[in-house]
């Protein structure tokens, strides 16, 4: 047994406590084994090594959260325990939630067709999800990766895109290569970041349990045991497609997700998603689920845009 004592400085401990200390006893019942007392602006622990660790993590997390959104609640306890505690997430959580994020909020469906798309991914080893920007195709898709990973139904996450620019010439970009395409990269490290603590994310990749790499890392390999995402899938020349989508080997999943509205290959290139979705539409195992502007779940605008470009521009 060891003992801790964490110092509440700097904020209103009715605020962070809770009323009647709700949200400390709420910590202690999901550490029975343990004591946690708050005494003034001090708070005692005492239990075995790794409880301890966990609970201290916890409290640092719960005093980080206080001092970006001036008060804790009970959910936010919650959330903060489950990540902390998560190595397994139960299929039955409540109200759609996949899994709880790095900050304690719940990662949750949030549209019908967010639903059939985590469906359709326990259905089939391979799913293509199509959707214009914000409906959360990407964003649910790592959420799933991640999930498997915690379950240990994979070993390995690979999360790839196609290095295409979006209209615009970088022209020569610094540094190493891991430099030079991060930038192709950055919206999954952000969906990542949400979802992974720091510390444990750095682990895995440094380990290459999670690998993030440009689509032409993919060739010569067969990729076993792994949750593998193709994102912006539109920006594949059917080549690549067809490359991708071989790599697949057992014990896998796989998720190509893209919007066939934004693509933005050479004007003589065809984009290989929407040949793949033509050519394997009547594959049986293979999962397609279309998602719309009512899906979109950024700014209202969005949505509104996405309209608007519907309405007034000719394909």
């Amino acid at each position: 047994m060891i003992e801790k004592t964490i110092t509440l400085d700097d904020l209103s401990l009715v605020d962070f406590l809770g009323t009647s200390n709700k949200n400390i006893n709420q910590l202690s019942s999901a550490f029975p084994k343990s004591r946690i007392v708050s005494r003034g602006n001090e708070i005692l622990i005492k239990g075995e090594s790794a409880d301890v660790v966990q609970i201290t993590d916890i409290l640092n997390a719960l005093i980080d959260h206080f001092h970006q959104f001036g008060r804790v609640t009970e959910e936010n306890v919650r959330g903060y325990i489950a990540q902390e505690k998560q190595e397994f997430v139960p299929d039955d959580l409540p109200d759609g939630i996949l899994l709880y994020g790095t900050k304690g909020h719940p990662i949750k469906m949030k549209t019908v067709n967010q639903q059939r798309l985590v469906q359709s991914v326990k259905d089939n080893d391979l799913v293509f999800a199509l959707g214009p920007a914000g409906t959360g195709k990407t964003y649910i898709s790592v959420a799933m990766a991640v999930r498997a990973l915690k379950n240990k139904h994979v070993k390995k996450i690979i999360i790839t895109r196609p290095a295409v620019e979006a209209g615009e010439n970088l022209g020569f970009l610094p540094g190493d290569l891991k430099e030079k395409i991060d930038p192709y990269l950055r919206p999954i490290y952000d969906a990542l970041n949400d979802m992974v603590p720091f510390e444990k994310l750095q682990y895995y990749m440094d380990r290459e349990i999670i690998e993030i790499a440009p689509l032409a890392y993919m060739r010569g390999r067969t990729l076993n045991n792994a949750f593998i995402l193709l994102d912006e899938a539109q920006n594949t020349t059917p080549m690549q497609m067809k490359m991708f989508l071989t790599r697949m080997g057992p014990d896998s999943k796989m998720i190509v997700t893209g919007d066939v509205t934004q693509i933005d290959l050479p004007g003589n290139q065809r984009s290989g998603l929407k040949e793949a979705v033509k050519i394997l539409k009547e594959v049986k195992g293979i999962g397609f689920i279309e998602l719309t502007e009512k899906d979109v779940v950024r700014h209202r605008l969005v949505r509104d845009i996405i309209e608007a470009y519907q309405t007034n521009v000719q394909p």
